[in-house]
């Protein structure tokens, strides 16, 4: 790769982070980082928090839960479309209680 593509890469990802706020949001976070008091014990969790995202979060339990919520969807959704279609044995002409129309 020549050193003008490189260059022009480098300067398209610059535009890119400047075109979505990135360089903004950074610069803030920085800033406070540097502005805050007593600096704290984990600066990545500052980050975090500054720019909105969760704190100590177990990752693990979250797609667990997430895994059993999925399955729990799947059982209702089975469940309303049992209660909603027509069972597979009834008969079309024959009455719920298995007698002809009059």
């Amino acid at each position: 790769m020549s050193y003008q593509a490189v260059d022009q890469k480098k300067e398209d990802f610059r535009k890119y982070l400047e075109k979505n706020g990135i360089i903004d949001a950074l610069t803030k976070v920085l800033v406070g980082l540097y502005e805050e008091p007593e600096k704290p014990e984990s600066p990545i969790e500052f980050i975090k928090q500054f720019l909105g995202g969760p704190g100590d979060v177990d990752v693990e339990a979250l797609k667990h839960e997430n895994d059993e919520l999925k399955k729990r969807v799947e059982e209702l959704q089975s469940r309303i479309d049992e209660l909603t279609n027509p069972t597979a044995g009834q008969v079309e002409g024959v009455s719920d209680a298995g007698l002809a129309p009059a």
